[in-house]
């Protein structure tokens, strides 16, 4: 479509961002390694996803099926080859620039032929006592069907041969076990010096060893890896339950077809074919020559042996509850603002446990989208069904490459007498929101909160999030008519229309923003002001965009902030440079959304979970809440400045897809993160000063 840029080439130009922060000199070692792991992360997802997706629309051959077809997924992927071959080559060069830097911080990844006699030593015992027990080699030739090969996993092809006999070799497979062991260990080293070795490399070492009763005398082993369509197909079947279903998916996701082949361009000739052949791979398809290394995912969790250490600066309580005996006192007086990560998550926790604990505490009603491995929050939860309050979970079984996690939780949190529900038909539920009554003399009071994030304390330390702690009556309100939706779908309807206060997909937040912008409209028009600012973390949404061209060729002065997918072209002759963009790629994942609109003069700000995508507006449950303190909305328009001024990290958005950074000559840099935490720690320590000195 004309003016429109392809929503998975947009997510590439992502991607490449993130590229572009491993290549950045002025970011420490430790993170560049990070963000190629992160990189490499984001792709595999990209294919298991995306790349699936497009293949099934082929097959599909227009059928439309449950899914938004694009008109020419041939095309999108001949051009997703192309650009993933040139990311794959950039991604290597930095490779090779990275590994120069750890030699000169005399830092060394060795491989098994670069051991000296005490680590040949080391790595014999490592194997012995660590790793071959959590190997099972196969031989591959003799195998009837090519063993079930793990979607994450890497895996050694090995050549075994006879050095009397060219003709005599055989194939075998070695899954290497990082899940288990991990993928580095470090070796005895000399004073000032660290060798790291992959554990792939430990059974490279290893193979005569492991093959020695075959009497081959000579191994080449190279590294593949397999990306498989992870989209889960529920069955229509009655007879089962939704549980029963996602069970039944998950197992089968296992049995994806491959979308992508990954391999060391050095990999023997014979055993490439072989596996091409047995993976029934079409030559077509994503078949990717590579380096040595493989599922760089792990190295988001490469040694600390630098000597400069980390700088990530610590978050810190917000200045209200600083020095409050409880959160929940606070929130009944006045709205508080979270802003993760510079405000510590412990406050939402806190706000739980103390409900937890409170005789006066009827119920508790709660979403859950990601957990944490070891959730604060379910444990705050169980603590309270323990005290004898109900408490309701809304646990999203569906979100994506979670299912698995989401049932476990589901199974532990039904045990000990919480009500789970596990959401509508068709809707996955994406809104953050919790609503907690108490039982005040003869009156009921309700608090809670509304967020732009998961709640999940791993996470919140490096997602960048604002959280509403609030006791709204209009806003705990509509909380309560959205759970007593998702609790009775078929009947339920009537509650999200009756919603006042937030704006709510499915249905409404689409209609509300359109009404937003159509006002705005008609006020650039009339010659009186006119401006939004939107921040997402994808724009794809064919309707919305094109009501943003509407609107910026009106004169509406509109600024967007968008991370991830953004497939509008900002800079159009009809716009008069009225539509800007960019995207922020730093330390932290930029995962909050904003949406400010002048309206008149009477300016509208809220805080939403839902993305401006087709998925979010029309296909699941998302909540925006408005803000109506003002110092609170002084304080999200002027972290908002300080996303807009950012010209260290600030990428601009525009049809040729470039990722050239935002530059203001002569100005000072102004990296908003940064400038954000200094923003808030700032107040924090003049509301303390200001207190300490009454």
């Amino acid at each position: 479509m004309k003016n429109l840029i392809a929503r998975d080439i947009s997510w590439l130009s992502f991607n490449a961002r993130v590229l572009q922060e491993a290549n950045d000199p002025t970011v420490p070692l430790r993170e560049r390694i990070r963000f190629l792991g992160i990189h490499s992360n984001n792709l595999d997802e990209f294919f298991r996803v995306r790349v699936a997706t497009l293949k099934r629309m082929i097959e599909l051959g227009g059928k439309k099926g449950n899914m938004h077809l694009e008109k020419n997924p041939q095309a999108i992927l001949d051009q997703i080859q192309t650009i993933v071959l040139q990311q794959q080559n950039e991604f290597n060069r930095i490779w090779q620039g990275i590994l120069e830097e750890l030699r000169n911080e005399q830092i060394f990844l060795v491989d098994e032929k670069q051991l000296n006699k005490e680590q040949k030593i080391f790595v014999k015992k490592h194997f012995d006592e660590e790793v071959r027990s959590n190997i099972i080699p196969l031989l591959i030739e003799t195998l009837p069907q090519l063993p079930y090969l793990r979607d994450k996993s890497i895996y050694l092809g090995v050549v075994m041969r006879k050095k009397k006999s060219a003709y005599d070799q055989k194939y075998a497979l070695i899954e290497v076990p990082s899940r288990a062991l991990g993928r580095f260990v470090q070796l005895p080293s000399k004073e000032g010096e660290h060798n790291i070795i992959l554990l792939e490399d430990i059974i490279r070492f290893n193979l005569p060893y492991i093959f020695s009763y075959f009497g081959y005398d000579h191994f080449d082993a190279h590294i593949f890896k397999v990306t498989k369509d992870a989209e889960i197909d529920i069955d229509n079947d009655v007879t089962t339950s939704f549980v029963q279903k996602l069970e039944s998916g998950v197992k089968n996701r296992r049995k994806g077809k491959p979308v992508r082949f990954i391999y060391d361009k050095e990999m023997d000739a014979g055993l490439l074919e072989y596996l091409i052949k047995r993976l029934n791979l079409a030559r077509k398809g994503n078949i990717i020559p590579g380096g040595r290394i493989h599922n760089f995912r792990h190295f988001m969790d490469f040694p600390d042996v630098f000597k400069n250490k980390s700088t990530r600066r610590q978050a810190f309580t917000h200045p209200d509850l600083r020095n409050a005996l409880r959160v929940t006192d606070i929130i009944a007086e006045k709205d508080v603002m979270l802003h993760f990560p510079y405000h510590s998550f412990d406050s939402v926790i806190d706000l739980l446990r103390e409900a937890a604990m409170d005789p006066l505490v009827t119920s508790i009603k709660i979403t859950a989208y990601r957990l944490a491995s070891n959730s604060k929050i379910i444990n705050a939860l169980i603590n309270a069904v323990r005290n004898g309050k109900e408490v309701v979970v809304m646990l999203e079984l569906r979100a994506r490459f979670d299912e698995e996690a989401n049932l476990e939780w589901k199974e532990l949190l039904e045990e000990e007498g919480v009500k789970v529900l596990i959401g509508v038909d068709n809707l996955k539920v994406h809104a953050k929101l919790c609503v907690i009554k108490k039982r005040v003399n003869k009156s009921i009071v309700q608090y809670g909160f509304v967020s732009t994030g998961n709640l999940n304390e791993k996470t919140a330390k490096v997602y960048a999030d604002h959280c509403l702690l609030t006791s709204n009556r209009n806003v705990m309100a509509d909380i309560n008519r959205i759970f007593r939706y998702i609790e009775s779908p078929k009947t339920g309807a009537i509650h999200l229309n009756a919603c006042k206060t937030l704006m709510i997909c499915p249905g409404g937040m689409r209609k509300q923003l359109i009404k937003f912008i159509n006002l705005e409209i008609k006020n650039a028009k009339a010659g009186k002001e006119a401006y939004m600012v939107i921040k997402i973390n994808s724009l794809s949404d064919t309707q919305l965009i094109f009501k943003l061209y509407e609107a910026a060729a009106a004169g509406v002065d509109i600024k967007l902030i968008v991370r991830g997918i953004f497939c509008a072209v900002p800079q159009q002759k009809k716009f008069k440079g009225h539509m800007h963009a960019v995207s922020i790629v730093d330390e932290y994942l930029e995962h909050a959304r904003v949406l400010i609109f002048c309206n008149g003069g009477n300016e509208k700000m809220y805080i939403s979970s839902a993305d401006w995508m087709v998925r979010n507006l029309d296909h699941r449950i998302e909540a925006a809440v408005p803000l109506t303190d003002s110092a609170i909305m002084k304080e999200i328009k002027e972290i908002i400045g300080i996303q807009l001024a950012d010209n260290v990290k600030a990428r601009i958005l525009e049809k040729e897809l470039s990722n050239n950074y935002v530059t203001s000559t002569g100005k000072k840099k102004i990296r908003s993160q940064v400038e954000t935490y200094n923003y808030l720690h700032h107040k924090m320590t003049t509301i303390t000063n200001e207190a300490g000195s009454n």
